[in-house]
């Protein structure tokens, strides 16, 4: 079945069990409230402070306690007023943002145009070490005038508003008065859910905030459950443990399919399924000929027919087309196994080992399609599969003291080529164990440039440093793939945002 017909499928499925009697379905489960929805995702959040990770299952828990500064429409993807309820650049350099008045957070105090500064300034902070600062590193300082929030950039900052869509408001006074630890341990936010409790490395359980300034949500509690394995997910859902499940495979959508009382919601999104190099302490990968060995050594089209079975689409390059900067006229035909063979050869590594870092979150078969890719032409592959954080504390070790390559999904939620390519290979960022000098200096002028032609040049100019030196690899654009039972109606969006006040829940 094709993905328009499984959308189709999915809908007309999730329409006609809407009664709950023509699927057989209790109208909720015995031991929850109708208005409690219980989510399974891949892992349990590694932190509750936004300005510290952002990883997919972290993000769709903790950004539904707090605000964005603005959001984008889940259908144009325009951006939308959200805490800024208007915003306008009085020069070059610098941007005004109305904060929406009379907003409160969870324990009662304002949210003011202080708290947002101090959000932005809290990951400008290297002491703080946010794994978000490449993606406001564009921003010198924020300041206030006034209710409004003053945004000042180095440069011009072409970007600057699609991250804005990323940056939760954090309540200034209560996170310097018990510190980051407590503040993530117990987190205070302004958005239309407050954290509840948590069982450490389990679930964690939200409940509707009724000082929020939205409508009333129609989930009144979610409970977000770590079950990291696939089937382990789709059982729930089959026996209604679960409402609505995450990061599910394409095997895990064919038997939700089957099942008339479920639903598959799928969308393409902006997320890109891709391998990056350790070029400094990779072991045999911090030969370029092995790196360019590896990228011709996979087959491609094998990986989004076989196993993504229409939950994905081709590209050309580490970025997918739903981003500015991506190139369509480039040709994609990197698979070619002789070629492999004869680079693996020149590099004197045939029978090496390159060690593949990955984690539960990641579909192990792709890992595995890619391992025997490479044992094919040459290579031995030792695959380290850590859970999340872990593998997240690894890979992001300023001394690069991880594999050869790692496994990934990529997103920065910004529709642009800048939140891709410039925090996965810039130098020194935190997620780059690559260095040149050139193409630093292409990225760093593409984000200070207004003109798009321009900034398509650069970017351009970028990848081709990037097709050349080879420290990572698009495989596929990515496809949301979720589960939920007629109890379910939400429509997934590119950015994956996950924000539960967008979605109901049959009662």
């Amino acid at each position: 079945m094709d993905l328009i017909r499984r959308t189709v499928f999915s809908a007309l499925t999730a329409a006609a069990c809407l009664s709950g009697a023509a699927c057989g379905i209790r109208p909720a489960t015995a031991d929850r409230d109708a208005g409690t929805l219980v989510i399974d995702t891949a892992n349990y959040p590694s932190t509750l402070d936004p300005g510290k990770q952002y990883d997919a299952d972290t993000y769709a828990v903790y950004r539904n306690i707090f605000d964005q500064l603005l959001r984008r429409d889940p259908r144009t993807q325009a951006l939308k007023p959200w805490i800024a309820t208007s915003w306008r650049q009085t020069d070059a350099t610098t941007w005004r943002f109305a904060i929406r008045p009379g907003v409160r957070f969870s324990d009662g105090s304002p949210l003011t145009a202080s708290d947002a500064a101090f959000s932005i300034n809290r990951i400008l902070d290297k002491k703080f070490a946010s794994q978000q600062f490449a993606n406001f590193s564009m921003i010198s300082k924020a300041t206030t005038d006034g209710a409004d929030l003053v945004v000042h950039t180095a440069q011009p900052a072409p970007t600057l508003l699609t991250y804005l869509t990323t940056l939760s408001v954090v309540p200034e006074r209560y996170v310097r008065k018990v510190g980051d630890e407590k503040f993530a341990a117990h987190p205070i936010g302004s958005g239309p859910y407050v954290f509840g409790e948590a069982t450490a490395g389990s679930q964690v359980a939200l409940k509707a905030n009724p000082l929020w300034w939205g409508p009333r949500t129609s989930i009144r509690a979610a409970v977000f459950r770590a079950v990291p394995n696939v089937a382990g997910r789709v059982v729930d859902l089959q026996s209604r443990k679960a409402d609505l499940a995450t990061t599910l495979t394409p095997d895990a959508a064919d038997q939700i399919e089957r099942d008339p009382r479920l639903a598959v919601l799928s969308t393409p999104t902006e997320r890109v399924a891709y391998l990056a190099f350790n070029t400094i302490k990779g072991g045999p990968a911090t030969d370029p000929r092995v790196r360019r060995a590896i990228a011709a050594a996979i087959d491609y089209g094998a990986l989004i027919k076989n196993l993504q079975r229409g939950y994905a689409r081709p590209v050309n390059s580490l970025l997918t087309p739903l981003a500015f900067g991506y190139d369509k006229a480039l040709p994609d035909d990197r698979y070619d196994p002789a070629t492999a063979r004869r680079l693996i050869a020149e590099a004197g590594a045939r029978g090496r080992t390159v060690v593949m870092d990955t984690s539960p979150s990641f579909n192990p078969q792709i890992v595995q399609a890619i391992q025997a890719d490479l044992a094919a032409v040459g290579l031995k592959v030792d695959i380290r599969s850590t859970d999340q954080p872990t593998y997240l504390k690894k890979v992001q070790d300023p001394g690069h003291n991880w594999g050869s390559l790692r496994f990934g999904r990529w997103s920065c939620s910004c529709l642009d080529a800048d939140g891709v390519i410039y925090p996965l290979f810039h130098t020194g960022g935190i997620w780059s164990s690559y260095s040149d000098a050139g193409f630093d200096r292409l990225v760093e002028q593409a984000r200070r440039v207004i003109d798009p032609k321009r900034r398509t040049t650069l970017y351009d100019q970028a990848f081709q440093t990037l097709a050349r030196d080879l420290p990572g690899l698009g495989l596929f654009q990515d496809y949301a793939i979720y589960g939920a039972n007629s109890r379910v109606r939400w429509t997934p969006d590119a950015q994956e945002s996950f924000y539960l006040d967008t979605m109901k829940v049959r009662r």
